[in-house]
Order: C-alpha cells, then sequence, then structure tokens
C-alpha cells in the first residue's frame, strides 16, 4: 500500500494515524480540504477487518464531507475519523477522550462529532480533552433527525423529477436501516401516508417501525429485491454494487447512508437504466448543517430550514446532469469543485 499515492488520488491534504497504548486506542483522522474552512466530519467506530480497510474508509469519508460541505454552501472543509474496534464496548472514556487529545493537536484544522458506532456521551468525552467537537450534551445533541428531514425533503424531490408531482402518499419506500437516522427517515415518510418496507440487522429497530409506522418487514438480504419505487439506504456504504444492481426493480435510490457507490461505474449502471440517483453527499448534508448551526449558534428551526433545501440543490443537480447528459454523481462532484475552486481562487489581501 503506497499512502502518498492513495493521498493523491483524491488530493487529501493530511491523514494523522493515532495510537494510545493505555487505552488501546487506535484511530485515523482525515483531513481532506480545507479551502472553504475548517475540515468538519464525524468520528466512526467500527471494527475494521484490516487496517487498509479503515483507511480506505476515512479517506472516502473524508472527501465525501468536502463535497457535502460545499454543495451545502457551508464554509466548512471535509474530514473524518475512525476509531478501530468493537463499538459495543462499555469502556469508552478512555478511549474517546484519547481521541479528543489527538483532535487536539491538530488545532482546530479539524472539527469532530458524532457518526456511526458513536453516541453523544462519546462526544462528551471528546470534549473534555478538546473544544473542537459538536453534538456534545447541551449543544446541537444527535443530529440524526436533521439528517432525516434532508434526506426525506431529497426524496421528495426526486419524486417531483421522476413522476411530475413532490407527493408520496401511496408510494412504497425500502428503507435499509431503521437506526437513528432511519428511524425518523421512517415516521416523516409514515406521516405523507407512503407504504414502508423496512429492513435491519437489529431486530428491535425492526420491530419498532413495524409497531409505531405500520412497516412490512424483509430479511437483510432481500431488501434490495423488493418491488418498490423508491430505495432509501440508511445503513453502510457501497451498497450499489455488482451484485445488487441485477436485482434492483426500484426507479429512485435516496438515501441517508454514505459512498452508497461501491464505484463510481455503478453511478454510470443507475444513469444508463434510467433509476434516479440522489447523490449520497447531497441529500444526507443535514447532520453536517446540524453540526454547522451549532457552530454558528443556529436555533434547531434555523438548521432544520437549512436542511429542507436541500431540496432545491437535488433539483439543481438534476438539471444540470440533463443538460450535460452526464449521471447525477458527476454532476453534484462538478458542482462542489466548482464551488472549491472558485473560493481557492479569490485574491488574498493584505491586512
Amino acid at each position: 500500500m503506497e499512502i502518498f499515492e492513495r493521498l493523491a488520488e483524491h488530493n487529501h491534504e493530511q491523514v494523522v494515524v493515532c495510537y494510545d497504548p493505555t487505552s488501546g486506542y487506535r484511530g485515523i483522522i482525515a483531513i481532506h480540504n480545507t479551502t472553504l474552512g475548517p475540515a468538519l466530519g464525524g468520528t466512526r467506530f467500527w471494527n475494521y477487518a484490516t487496517d487498509e480497510e479503515a483507511l480506505t474508509d476515512v479517506l472516502r469519508l473524508s472527501r465525501g464531507m468536502s463535497y457535502k460541505a460545499s454543495v451545502a454552501g457551508l464554509n466548512l472543509g471535509g474530514g473524518k475519523a475512525v476509531i478501530i474496534g468493537d463499538n459495543k464496548t462499555t469502556r469508552r472514556e478512555m478511549i474517546f477522550r484519547a481521541h479528543g487529545r489527538f483532535v487536539e493537536t491538530l488545532g482546530g484544522r479539524y472539527y469532530t462529532a458524532e457518526d456511526v458506532g458513536t453516541s453523544v456521551e462519546d462526544m462528551d468525552y471528546v470534549g473534555m480533552e478538546t473544544e473542537y467537537v459538536a453534538g456534545v450534551a447541551g449543544g446541537s445533541g444527535d443530529p440524526s433527525p436533521v439528517t432525516a428531514y434532508g434526506t426525506y425533503r431529497g426524496i421528495k424531490a426526486c419524486a417531483r423529477e421522476k413522476y411530475g408531482s413532490d407527493s408520496l402518499e401511496g408510494i412504497t419506500v425500502a428503507v435499509q436501516g431503521t437506526g437513528h437516522v432511519g428511524y425518523y427517515l421512517c415516521e416523516y415518510l409514515h406521516e405523507e401516508g407512503a407504504k414502508l418496507v423496512v429492513t435491519d440487522i437489529d431486530e428491535g429497530r425492526v420491530k419498532r417501525v413495524m409497531d409505531e409506522f405500520g412497516a412490512k418487514a424483509v430479511a437483510p438480504n432481500e431488501i434490495y429485491e423488493v418491488d418498490a419505487p423508491v430505495f432509501a439506504p440508511c445503513a453502510l456504504g457501497a451498497i450499489v454494487n455488482d451484485q445488487t444492481l441485477p436485482k434492483f426493480k426500484f426507479e429512485i435510490i435516496a438515501g441517508a447512508a454514505n459512498n452508497q457507490l461501491a464505484e463510481p461505474r455503478h453511478g454510470d449502471i443507475l444513469h444508463e437504466r434510467n433509476i434516479l440517483y440522489a447523490p449520497d453527499y447531497v441529500i444526507n448534508a443535514g447532520g453536517l448543517i446540524n453540526v454547522y448551526g451549532e457552530l454558528n449558534d443556529w436555533t434547531m428551526e434555523q438548521a432544520q430550514r437549512k436542511a429542507g433545501e436541500i431540496y432545491d440543490t437535488l433539483s439543481a443537480i438534476f438539471e444540470r446532469a440533463k443538460q450535460d447528459g452526464i449521471p447525477t454523481y458527476e454532476a453534484a462532484d462538478r458542482v462542489a469543485e466548482h464551488r472549491i475552486e472558485q473560493v481557492g481562487a479569490l485574491q488574498r489581501n493584505w491586512v
């Protein structure tokens, strides 16, 4: 594995490999781009099979955060952190305090927050060691409701693009993952009258959604074969791949999971099959917006209103994709890269 070649592939600025022998903490912090502002991205706690797998994940996720902030019009760069280990452990304080100390060494180049496998309580431990953390108790807290609201608005934008109306009443949505974001998304969809087919590796989560929202459940590996117009992946990434694509009967893919395309060519295949894809880092930007709002003292209403603008952002990306004759993921990348280039080219004045 040639580390500098990996960084150069998507122009990452910095990668910090962190280890604390006392707590057993092993982490990687990746900063992709700080042209627009300090890098911000959550900390993911996951039992990666190899260190290389963890590095691949943090590089992809941090790049996605740069593009997410850019498309959302936020003055933030992109970063991400991963902690390698069992995220079910109860011995969390020293792991996350160690993580906070490494975040502190970056001097504000990187702000962290909650992500997969971490919680508000974990961020409180991080906050004992650094001020460069958001989503702590007393702050904006769990970003999941805002992420879900932005995703819900994004699904409505997809429906309008595909069917001429953004009403979701009576439309079946297959939701993969009923954790924090998936649960709140199901709530929004249910309130509008959508029909739900759900799956999750946690049976308790599935039962809750079935009981509260009348959802039907399928096994995790059966979700890709559900006969539904809309597929909302809200678990882990790379679920649009060579194995799943032949099973799809979906007309829209719009969900909160990161890095849904296993490879860019899978986005090309969706385009060829006329399956409308909402680029993941655009539709799931609500969480980042929530954290940005905390750093800038926004109210919850302001953050939710900004997340609601994902509807218009996606509509503009769909229009650009049609005009340029390109897949939607490529149109979103062009929009993100253009803003970063424009800001980077601004003349700096001596003060």
